[in-house]
């Protein structure tokens, strides 16, 4: 019974906040500068080819009545069609999801191989004088500082003009050749993780050294358990909640990254549509690509929440609820 209030609890909240981004990103993409007439059209166009355009895709009605339109037809699964392509958004942003997809899990890959091994090795050898973690937070502070579109800018430069074995600017599918889908995605996917890896670096550092004055960490010592044992054993288990909640936070934003890099590499992924939709005020694409990245978040939290569970039962769902 508690375990179905659960999921009903996070169903109806989960509900609630992908119609409260619907009615955000469907007013937000209207009240941009210069409509889908106006950028389709030109300046130059009159008053009368401007409503014709507005006519034919149901732009003169009001706000409130497109949205019903637009809110119907989501519910039965329905996206919509874009204005520029007029093909269905759901078999566009379908047809582009795997390269979105794809540069995501390396780059998650990339921060869980690289940022938590970072963290463990900076706190377990950070000095007393402060050194160690003093290194480490200098390294984080520049993955952090540096924006997406400016390290991708740099790599795109540098690897346009060295090539050095990985291409830019291209893509081949991963069914075709994985090898040189590899090389096409590595640069995307090492550039998108810099955030991350960063992060999940500092996290991790900051629960390892929080888990290092256990006492049941000062009794492994004192028992002449080795250190790798005592890492494995007493200090990965007991400081992974908040970096397995922080990985999966980093998701959705990586998610959101992909804008960027998608669009700086010459990706098709849903990223660079979105991108493109944007400029071109297609609407339908917006509101979808939105909708989907609003969605793909709040799966994640789910997720988290029962992974949190499965490492530590006394931080599970469960448990909160019988608190």
């Amino acid at each position: 019974m508690r375990l179905l209030m659960w999921w009903s609890g996070r169903a109806l909240s989960s509900a609630a906040t992908l119609l409260g981004v619907s009615v955000l990103i469907f007013a937000a993409v209207r009240l941009m500068p210069g409509g889908f007439a106006e950028t389709v059209l030109g300046p130059f166009a009159t008053p009368e080819q401007k409503a014709e355009l507005a006519a034919r895709y149901g732009l003169d009605q009001p706000v409130f009545v497109q949205y019903g339109h637009w809110l119907a037809a989501v519910a039965g699964g329905d996206f919509g069609f874009s204005m520029i392509s007029r093909q269905p958004v759901g078999a566009e942003l379908l047809a582009r999801l795997p390269v979105t997809a794809e540069l995501t899990v390396l780059a998650v890959a990339a921060s869980v191989l690289l940022g938590v091994p970072l963290g463990v090795l900076t706190a377990v050898r950070a000095r007393p004088t402060g050194g160690g973690g003093a290194a480490g937070r200098l390294v984080s502070g520049l993955g952090v500082s540096v924006p997406e579109f400016v390290l991708g800018s740099l790599v795109v430069f540098v690897f346009s003009r060295y090539a050095l074995g990985l291409q830019v600017g291209s893509w081949v599918p991963l069914t075709r050749d994985p090898a040189a889908n590899l090389a096409t995605m590595i640069l995307p996917a090492a550039v998108l993780s810099v955030f991350s890896i960063s992060v999940t670096a500092r996290t991790t550092r900051d629960a390892v050294m929080g888990v290092l004055v256990e006492p049941y960490v000062t009794a492994a010592v004192g028992r002449g358990e080795s250190p790798w044992s005592i890492v494995r054993h007493h200090i990965l288990r007991n400081a992974a909640t908040p970096v397995v909640t922080l990985i999966g936070t980093t998701t959705a934003y990586l998610l959101g990254g992909a804008l960027i890099v998608e669009h700086v590499f010459n990706l098709p992924g849903v990223g660079s549509y979105i991108v493109q939709a944007v400029g071109r005020r297609d609407y339908a694409v917006v509101q979808a690509g939105v909708l989907l990245a609003a969605g793909v978040f709040i799966v994640m939290n789910v997720l988290i929440d029962l992974l949190v569970g499965v490492i530590d039962p006394r931080l599970g769902v469960m448990a909160g609820r019988r608190a």
